[in-house]
């Protein structure tokens, strides 16, 4: 009698100890399987971001967030636009040869439409953020200057195209990302698959 007793008391703790042993199991594997999805969040960081850009007005820059870079959209008006050529010579890469945007932005204004830009707001030297200086010739960058950006980090300079100047440190003009107009005011950032000039 007393054998089976403990056979049972055995068998017992045998499938109570195999049965915490599983549900640990579960535990610790759950979290690592998991780790091989990726987040909603992180899903979202590389999705296309539709941005209105109708209250953008001439001559000012929005900022939107696209793959966890900042992205300007500027609606350069007509004095941007009309210096844009005039200061080829002083730019590393006036014609866009190093295929820093797509093709159907390898045009004099680096635009699918010539007053709206769109370009990823990191400097090409060491991933700074460059501050938007759309005035003509200001006192403290000392040469003259057709007005775009100026990074603080080490005087990498931009024109209104994000070409860079001669002599910056950046080696590169600005990446123009993939996008497309989605109707006259509706801009999508990340997508040119179906691209339209609009």
């Amino acid at each position: 009698m007393t054998d089976k007793v403990d056979r049972s008391k055995r068998r017992l703790l045998l499938a109570a100890t195999s049965a915490a042993g599983g549900v640990a199991a579960v535990g610790v594997a759950t979290p690592f399987v998991m780790s091989f999805m990726p987040s909603e969040r992180a899903k979202a960081a590389g999705a296309p971001v539709e941005v209105d850009i109708g209250a953008i007005e001439p001559g000012t820059m929005k900022v939107v967030e696209w793959q966890g870079k900042p992205v300007w959209i500027v609606r350069r008006n007509q004095e941007m636009l009309d210096l844009l050529p005039k200061h080829d010579e002083e730019l590393t890469d006036p014609t866009g040869s190093v295929p820093q945007q797509p093709d159907y932005c390898n045009n004099p204004n680096r635009s699918i439409k010539p007053e709206i830009f769109v370009v990823i707001g990191i400097c090409t030297h060491l991933g700074c953020s460059p501050s938007y200086r759309p005035e003509v010739a200001p006192a403290d960058l000392g040469t003259a200057w057709a007005g775009g950006w100026f990074c603080p980090c080490h005087g990498s300079r931009f024109d209104m195209a994000a070409r860079v100047y001669k002599g910056s440190p950046a080696p590169t003009n600005l990446i123009i990302p993939p996008h497309q107009y989605l109707s006259d005011n509706l801009l999508l950032i990340g997508d040119d698959k179906k691209k339209g000039a609009a």
